[in-house]
């Protein structure tokens, strides 16, 4: 199913369905003992993004540590490759939605709710920004403790009364943060309205993606050499991604600005080999981006699948990436990612590691928010166009000059 009609089933079935079992539940509640099982089975929801899996493992690690749990996670089946990159979850513990058609979501549904039930989770961490879906499976999954964002007094985000733990959604601070919120709910020693009234230090949103070993390494760089030459001793490796998901496809800098900047970073960089990178589904336009640059500049798409990435990122020197799941990827692999934004803001959502946004800052951005389900009115997005590309070369260039300035310092 495509973005816009899981959206509209989400408004003309979700809020009916959310009224009902929101009865439900507190039909359900009522009849529980008063003295409920200390935490110990967590479960986190995150359906429709990959990149948020490694927004939210501050929030996951945090939880495991602190509360000492066991961790689930439920996931659409399309995104589930972003959670073996984080290494955490054995997969046992991961259970799959499929999107494809609404009667394989109806039926992994109906299996969602027996897994819980058979996994004995206690409680449920719904990361989702005021999903209807993903509120009825947290209400139903059986939990006796349900976290989540609440509209409180926003209108329009309506999503029953499911939740045991309401957490305060802000706006103002980065999105992980957020998601520490709700875990921060969990903790409290006394309810309060809203949760979470917990100061979250930067020093809390620290993420790494597990190293690739040697082995993984090699093939990496075999498949590379298949494509171009390609000696790591003496060339550096720079990674553009010019896609991003359907969710969102605004948030796409134009072809022709990225062919002119591979152009300029291979004109005043002998020495760099560009691979263009991407689903197999991209390969066209990676390829056609790649031929008008000449021999060093050569399409990866579908050429390496997301259990390749940690390889492909510590080869590489630098990555140049819309704002999408693949920068989140990298940066948290330790690679300098340079993340072009638009229509999200980069104070919600610049990614955790070592990446550097740039963001135009138009007066209507940004557009897309939690209170209009991520989905925008705008049919032109000047916002990507207003970056330049000598503003993006001049940050790739600082990059590129920093491993020469070092070696020229020692």
């Amino acid at each position: 199913m495509n973005v816009d009609t899981m959206r509209r089933i989400d408004h003309w079935a979700g809020v009916p369905l959310c009224a009902a079992a929101t009865l439900l539940v507190r039909l359900r509640d009522w009849f529980r003992p008063s003295d409920a099982r200390p935490v110990r089975r967590i479960l986190f929801v995150e359906l429709s993004e990959m990149g948020t899996t490694i927004l939210a493992e501050p929030a996951m690690r945090k939880a495991r540590t602190e509360l000492a749990v066991e961790p689930f996670f439920v996931i659409f089946e399309r995104n589930a490759g972003s959670l073996e990159l984080l290494g955490t979850f054995p997969a046992e513990n991961v259970f799959t939605i499929s999107d494809k058609s609404l009667f394989a979501l109806a039926r992994d549904t109906l299996g969602f709710l027996r897994w819980c039930r058979a996994k004995d989770i206690d409680t449920v961490v719904d990361l989702e920004l005021f999903s209807r879906f993903t509120a009825l499976l947290s209400g139903l999954s059986g939990a006796e403790r349900r976290v989540g964002f609440h509209r409180f007094h926003n209108e329009g985000l309506y999503r029953g009364a499911m939740l045991t733990h309401r957490v305060a959604y802000n706006p103002h601070i980065h999105i992980a943060k957020n998601f520490i919120a709700l875990v921060d709910a969990l903790a409290a020693p006394v309810p309060t309205v809203p949760y979470s009234k917990t100061v979250i230090g930067d020093d809390q949103l620290k993420v790494a993606l597990p190293p690739p070993g040697g082995a993984a390494r090699e093939r990496l760089l075999e498949r590379i050499h298949a494509l171009v030459p390609f000696d790591p001793a003496r060339q550096r490796l720079v990674l553009i991604n010019p896609n991003a998901s359907e969710l969102l496809p605004h948030r796409r800098w134009m072809p022709e600005r990225f062919g002119e900047l591979i152009g300029r970073i291979l004109a005043a960089h002998d020495d760099v080999v560009v691979l263009i990178t991407g689903a197999p589904e991209e390969r066209a336009r990676a390829e056609e981006l790649a031929r008008i640059n000449g021999p060093r500049s050569v399409s990866f798409a579908g050429h390496s699948s997301l259990a390749d990435l940690p390889a492909l990122y510590a080869q590489a020197t630098l990555m140049v990436s819309n704002d999408s799941g693949p920068a989140h990827f990298s940066a948290a692999a330790g690679l300098p990612t340079i993340v072009l934004f638009g229509p999200e803001t980069p104070k919600l959502y610049q990614p955790l590691g070592t990446s550097r946004a740039i963001y135009a800052g138009l007066a209507c951005s940004p557009c897309v928010t939690a209170h209009n389900h991520r989905k925008t009115a705008c049919t032109d997005n000047v916002c990507m166009r207003a970056i330049a590309v000598e503003e993006v070369y001049a940050a790739v260039a600082e990059v590129l000059a920093a491993p020469r300035a070092a070696a020229a310092s020692q």
